[in-house]
C-alpha cells in the first residue's frame, strides 16, 4: 500500500473531499439549469416566434447572412459551431415558442456574432479545442500510467500538465458565454424582440446555464489541485 501525504492507500486520501466538491457543485448547477428552463419553457413569448425563427431573424438584423440554422436531436445540446457556421438547436429550441427556448437561441446567435466579430476568447477557445480533447482523454490515462510504472515522475508530469490544457479550456470558455449571453439579452431588447418582462425570464434562464460552465470550471480547478497535492507531495518526498 502506497503512501500518500501521511494517509495510507487511495481510500484514506482527503483530496477526495476536492472531487466530491466539484461533483456536488456540477449536480447542483445542472438541476438548476433544468428547473429554469422548465419554468420559463412553460411561458409563451408575445411574439409569437419559435426559437429558429428568432435566431433566423437575430442572424439577419445582425447582418449575419452566411449562418445556417439546423435542427438537432436532444434537449439544450444547442451549439454554435464556428468551423461550418452551423447553428444548431434542440427538441426544445428550435420549434419552440417560449421564452426560454427563444432566449438559447439568442445565446448561440451570440457565438455566432463572436465569430462574426472576431471575439478574441472565442479564438482562443476554438484553438484550444484539439489539446482540451487531449487533455481530457489522456491527462487521467498518463498520471495512472506513471503511477503503474512505479511513480514514474516523468509521466506524472507529463499527465498533470496534459490534463491542465483541458482545465485552461474551461476557464477560457467562462467570458465566451457570459459574453454571448450579453450579446443575446441586448439583441432582444435592441431588436424589439421581447418586452423588458420577458427578457428577465431569459436573462434566469441564461444566468442559470451559465451557472453550469462555472460550475464545470470549478470542478476541472479542485481536479488538478487534487493531482497537484496528491502527485506532487509524493515527489518532493521523493526528492
Amino acid at each position: 500500500m502506497r503512501y500518500y501525504g501521511g494517509y495510507y492507500g487511495m481510500y484514506f486520501d482527503p483530496t477526495y473531499w476536492l472531487v466530491i466538491i466539484g461533483a456536488v457543485l456540477c449536480l447542483v448547477a445542472q438541476l438548476r439549469v433544468s428547473s429554469t428552463f422548465s419554468k420559463y419553457n412553460r411561458v409563451r413569448s408575445r411574439s409569437g416566434m419559435t426559437g429558429a425563427q428568432a435566431a433566423q431573424r437575430i442572424l439577419e438584423l445582425s447582418g449575419i447572412y452566411d449562418v445556417r440554422v439546423e435542427h438537432i436531436s436532444g434537449k439544450l445540446t444547442d451549439h454554435y459551431d464556428p468551423s461550418s457556421k452551423v447553428l444548431r438547436l434542440s427538441d426544445a429550441t428550435y420549434g419552440s415558442d417560449s421564452i426560454a427556448a427563444i432566449g438559447v437561441a439568442a445565446h448561440e446567435c451570440g457565438h455566432a456574432l463572436q465569430h462574426n466579430k472576431g471575439y478574441a476568447p472565442l479564438q482562443i477557445r476554438s484553438a484550444l479545442v484539439p489539446a482540451a480533447n487531449i487533455g481530457s482523454k489522456l491527462g487521467i490515462p498518463i498520471i495512472l500510467l506513471g503511477v503503474l510504472f512505479g511513480m514514474n515522475q516523468m509521466f506524472i508530469q507529463i499527465g498533470i500538465w496534459v490534463f491542465a490544457l483541458a482545465v485552461l479550456f474551461q476557464i477560457v470558455t467562462l467570458p465566451v458565454e457570459f459574453n454571448a449571453s450579453g450579446r443575446a439579452l441586448r439583441m432582444l431588447g435592441d431588436y424589439g424582440m421581447m418586452g423588458s418582462d420577458e427578457t428577465k425570464g431569459c436573462r434566469k434562464v441564461l444566468g442559470a446555464a451559465a451557472l453550469t460552465y462555472v460550475a464545470a470550471a470549478a470542478s476541472s480547478v479542485l481536479q488538478l489541485l487534487r493531482l497537484i497535492l496528491l502527485f506532487g507531495n509524493n515527489s518532493r518526498r521523493r526528492d
